[in-house]
């Protein structure tokens, strides 16, 4: 393939390389990539002869996850040797050292281009309240680019790099995702230091992760996240590992009367569409009231959030209002009248709104919302800076509020021909179940490149060190009423397959009809349906503790040979139950019973 052709995908790079491609060859190409889309906006940093250099400096591969993989910054991370400006010139410093993140995709092998272009001080959604030159969009350069993460967007939608870091708030690492037909990975606060950041809103600060795929934004995110003890804001979270989504995963949507598009039809029909291919591919699906959401994200930008936010930008407001940019500046001098009593009012209120969203969605694996409620225009936000950039958080400035990660993802073209995107969120830790269902409605074509989007492999994954393997077989699998016993506790899907041959399921009698009971039998030739779960070592326990008699825990053999813990029932419990082996498993006994797998949840409208 002629390099000029080349995806800037991880695995097109890693097969060029085997081929005897040269990561110096690479970068001449990015940069002959950015030379020929003539956007001075992209970039405030080029560092040509720098990534040159650490091209030729590579050696051999030694295994490194993303050797020779090309990657640009957002310009309020450090970089070492190279000025940070927030987008603001007089706050220009030259970094002395790497951020933390960026220092580990360094040692994984990735080679740094340059500092992007933002909204200043990561300061709105638009991506044109910057000093330099504004980024055009990739896709359509009648709409705005997206902020505040603008220049990594478009940087990788043009395939000039593989992924670039952005940050994100209040959506910076999800809406120029939408608006440029990319992944945007916005993960659980603290899972990536904020060391080396120029902070916005600190508490709620996270780096994000733009790229071309669901599976390449995710081994970014494996490389750089590891606990930091220099920052107090990092935490020790279980490292990445991915996983398959679970065959009935239970998703929350906006119902329709709070389902916001603005008056954009073409989006609503086109979230809507998406949704059906989710229940299509097994998803069991829920709408709810949104507005305890939309109340969230209203508060982003009022009390206690917009006072930290005049807190990041410090001094500067009232000893040198005039190096900020205009909108910039209006949004945040309200602050500087904020007390201490508006903070804590608005501390109290979002407790209040959290307890609300929380029972909102208790009974669903992820939620999944239009990553944007519709587009916003150049002209548009010309015409009202403030209002139009408020739009498009609607489905963004309440997730780090509420300690949430997620996901924005393509997919596939709305009817207009403009890009379609959905994010999927879920609870803090769950970032490898929101790109697992992401992966799921992955479509399109690649950024602006018109190239095709490489088919999603299989995720496949097995216990982890410092796990169990569970494997039930009723009302503990997915979709079904037990099973947030195990999401509670931080369970992950591993797969779903059979017993050996030699067991029989029996439905028992005394209780609610979803006590099944799985019982070795020699001789038996049948194999029941289970699914397998990874459980957290220091869960085990507490799980384990709540199973009822006659039901317990023993060894269960699988239909490969292997063995697991799992749900088995004593003989003792067998007294009036019915064998039901014949339907294969739980689910199918339920079919021929005429009831629901799980608790009945409305079809998502088309």
């Amino acid at each position: 393939m002629n390099i000029e052709d080349l995806p800037f995908t991880l695995t097109a790079l890693r097969e060029a390389y085997a081929d005897g491609l040269r990561p110096e060859d690479v970068v001449r190409e990015a940069f002959r990539r950015l030379d020929a889309v003539t956007d001075p906006g992209i970039f405030i940093h080029e560092a040509r002869e720098a990534a040159l250099a650490e091209a030729r400096a590579l050696g051999a591969s030694a295994g490194l996850p993303l050797w020779g993989i090309p990657f640009a910054v957002k310009d309020n991370i450090d970089v070492t040797g190279m000025p940070t400006t927030a987008a603001c010139p007089d706050f220009e410093y030259r970094a002395e050292s790497d951020a933390f993140a960026v220092a580990r995709l360094k040692a994984a092998g990735a080679i740094c281009l340059g500092k992007t272009n933002l909204d200043q001080f990561a300061t709105g959604l638009v991506g044109v309240r910057t000093p330099y030159p504004v980024p055009r969009n990739a896709v359509d350069p009648d709409i705005v680019p997206g902020g505040s993460s603008s220049g990594s967007a478009v940087a990788v939608a043009h395939g000039i790099v593989a992924f670039a870091l952005g940050t994100d708030t209040a959506g910076s690492g999800r809406v120029p995702a939408a608006l440029n037909n990319i992944v945007g990975l916005k993960p659980t606060l603290g899972a990536l230091s904020s060391t080396g950041v120029v902070p916005a809103c600190r508490t709620l600060d996270t780096i994000s992760v733009f790229a071309f795929t669901v599976s390449d934004a995710w081994e970014v995110f494996e490389a750089a996240a590891a606990y930091d003890a220099a920052d107090p804001y990092s935490r020790l979270l279980p490292a990445p590992v991915a996983s398959p989504p679970p065959p009935a995963v239970r998703i929350a949507v906006p119902d329709a009367a709070t389902l916001e598009t603005f008056g954009d039809g073409v989006q609503a029909d086109h979230f809507r569409a998406t949704i059906a291919r989710l229940q299509t591919g097994g998803a069991v699906v829920k709408e709810i009231d949104f507005e305890p959401f939309y109340a969230v994200a209203r508060m982003l930008y009022e009390g206690a959030w917009l006072a930290e936010r005049v807190v990041a930008v410090g001094d500067r407001l009232v000893e040198a209002p005039q190096t900020l940019h205009p909108t910039t500046r209006a949004i945040l001098e309200p602050g500087l009248g904020l007390t201490a009593v508006d903070a804590f009012g608005g501390l109290y209120r979002l407790k209040e709104l959290q307890r609300r969203c929380e029972e909102l969605v208790q009974d669903a694996d992820v939620i999944c919302v239009p990553t944007i409620p519709t587009f916003v225009t150049m002209a548009e936000i010309t015409a009202d800076p403030i209002g139009a950039n408020s739009q498009l958080g609607t489905y963004t400035n309440f997730v780090n509020l509420l300690d949430m990660c997620g996901i924005a993802v393509p997919a596939g073209t709305r009817t207009d021909g403009r890009p379609g995107s959905v994010t999927l969120l879920a609870r803090k830790g769950r970032d490898a179940l929101a790109a697992a269902v992401a992966a799921k409605v992955e479509d399109g074509l690649l950024g602006a490149t018109g190239g095709s989007r490489p088919a999603a492999s299989a995720k496949v994954s097995d216990v982890e060190a410092d796990e169990i393997a569970v494997a039930v077989c009723g009302a503990h699998m997915s979709g079904l009423p037990l099973n947030r016993e195990l999401t509670s506790r931080d369970g992950r899907f591993l797969r779903a397959c059979r017993t050996a041959p030699g067991y029989t399921l029996h439905a028992l009698p005394g209780g609610p009809p979803f006590r099944p009971g799985l019982v070795r039998t020699p001789g038996e030739t049948t194999a029941i349906e289970l699914e397998v779960w990874a459980l957290p070592r220091k869960r085990f326990g507490d799980f384990i503790a709540g199973i009822p008699a006659p039901l317990c825990i023993g060894s269960v053999a699988l239909e490969d040979g292997s063995s697991v813990k799992g749900f088995l029932c004593e003989s003792s419990g067998l007294e009036g139950a019915n064998d039901i082996s014949r339907f294969g498993g739980w689910r199918g006994y339920m079919r021929a019973q005429s009831q629901p797998p799980a608790r009945e949840e409305r079809a998502y409208a088309v």
